[in-house]
């Protein structure tokens, strides 16, 4: 099925969820959860976002059941309705920024209506279903970007002052991961010692360095097995492996399985460039 709702009840968690669709969770509690191995704690009622295959545990136990959206890339492409949804780097795909949104009641209880209507819609069998759980999932994405992009308006200047490293890592990180996957190539660009460097950026970022290296490869790697027909092959030496079978080992550790297989399971989007 390419897209589904569903509740998520207490007794079902603490397992780990590595899938080949987009999720949406809204969580009306606190929760605590691992995603990419990477502790989160929420406050507040939010929403949480994971793209295929990012990994997933539950640690603490819901309060009350929450609702999820699952969809594959073939129902709804991120990447082809970006400029409407504004959310591909927003909500998804972003290794910089949290998976969660905080969303105040009113806007919790609205994407609670539009999920429940979903939810109604995939129910019923008329020639237009799918364009209107379409069109739900575009106002649910609408909404949630909205919240989030205010969010970091809000935070940004606040962050530039207090996170001046991590800002300097990330524009750094962005220009060499493909080629520099060494920790002291960035601690050396910053003159800093790697322990100085890694214990700043752990402060910062909430992650290591390291994690952030290889989380920002992988998410290069998920890019192009999911937007290009570019072969495995050739995906290894545009990221400067030295092969594509190191590329895979490489690929299959953090993700789970292998590049052959994501792209099977996620498929090349509709959006993919030759």
């Amino acid at each position: 099925m390419l897209i589904q709702v569903n509740a998520v009840h207490p007794q079902i968690q603490h397992q780990a969820e590595d899938r080949p669709l987009y999720q949406v969770f809204l969580l009306p509690d606190p929760v605590e959860a691992m995603v990419d191995f990477t502790l989160y704690r929420t406050t507040a009622a939010s929403l949480l976002f994971l793209s295929p295959y990012q990994h997933l545990t539950w640690i603490k136990s819901f309060s009350r059941p929450v609702m999820q959206v699952l969809f594959h890339g073939d129902f709804y492409c991120i990447e082809y309705h970006k400029k409407e949804v504004a959310c591909n780097g927003l909500l998804f795909n972003n290794i910089y920024l949290q998976p969660f949104v905080a969303v105040p009641a009113a806007t919790y209880l609205e994407i609670e209506r539009i999920i429940r209507n979903m939810g109604q819609e995939l129910n019923t069998d008329t020639p237009f279903s799918a364009a209107v759980v379409k069109a739900y999932l575009q106002l649910l994405l609408a909404l949630s970007s909205k919240e989030k992009r205010q969010q970091i308006d809000l935070g940004a200047v606040a962050e530039g002052a207090e996170m001046p490293e991590g800002f300097t890592f990330q524009q750094l990180l962005e220009t060499n991961f493909s080629v520099q996957r060494s920790v002291n190539f960035y601690a050396e660009r910053m003159n800093l010692t790697s322990d100085v460097f890694s214990r700043k950026i752990k402060n910062q970022l909430g992650r290591l360095p390291s994690t952030l290296i290889q989380e920002r490869v992988v998410l290069e790697s998920k890019k192009l097995l999911h937007l290009t027909y570019l072969s495995v092959k050739e995906i290894a030496l545009k990221l400067h492996f030295d092969d594509e079978h190191y590329f895979s080992r490489y690929f299959k550790k953090y993700v789970g399985v292998s590049p052959t297989d994501f792209r099977l399971q996620v498929g090349i989007s509709i959006a993919a460039s030759k």
